[in-house]
């Protein structure tokens, strides 16, 4: 590699991660648990590197923990352009995968061809949930609102008109694909249930 080329790889290298770091003005609907202020989406991105770590012993298959945190790391960069949406309808669903699509591949792009196509690979694999990391890896996406929501007793359910039902069909993943969590996650979303924070409940 000549020295032009190594610069520019760097150079590369660099604006992504410059880009990387507007993940951080992105906040989410979920609060923290003291209830001072909403999320931002470069914290959610950590906390669930920090719970694959530590409930890596949940996982229903053997798995590679090095890609889950990868793709944890990765998976939420889209909302640089996409933003966070509180989706529940498919049709919410749908026009935030377009966006994300779009906003992937002009993300990765700002790396060098070889970590642009890792890194976008990565992304898709866990989009698509097929892989027992990619697997793993959604449903702790899922895991992590929820602890959020039970240390500040789902005010944001209530607040955005949630019902039981649209929360179930969120957590699928948990249910399906760790199963050993979800009875925690069900206590969860029973307490919030009891207490009138879903709506219809």
């Amino acid at each position: 590699m000549t020295t032009d080329t190594s610069n520019l790889r760097l150079q590369q290298q660099f604006e992504f991660l410059s880009e990387a770091d507007k993940l951080k003005k992105i906040e989410r609907q979920n609060i923290l648990t003291d209830s001072s202020r909403r999320e931002n989406s470069a914290e959610h991105s950590w906390h669930l590197t920090l719970l694959a770590i530590i409930l890596a012993e949940y996982a229903a298959e053997p798995l590679d923990l090095f890609r889950v945190v990868k793709m944890l790391v990765l998976h939420d960069l889209v909302e640089i352009d996409a933003g966070d949406t509180f989706v529940h309808t498919a049709e919410e669903l749908t026009q935030q995968a377009e966006r994300e699509q779009v906003a992937a591949s002009r993300i990765f792009a700002l790396l060098p061809p070889d970590q642009a196509q890792d890194m976008l690979a990565c992304w898709r694999e866990f989009e698509a949930g097929h892989s027992a990391e990619a697997k793993f890896a959604k449903s702790l996406d899922r895991v992590q609102p929820a602890l959020l929501h039970e240390a500040t007793d789902a005010v944001i359910w209530q607040k955005n008109g949630i019902t039981k039902t649209q929360i179930l069909a969120r957590m699928k993943e948990v249910r399906e694909n760790t199963p050993r969590l979800w009875p925690k996650v069900s206590a969860i979303i029973e307490q919030a249930a009891a207490k009138g924070r879903l709506h219809g409940s």
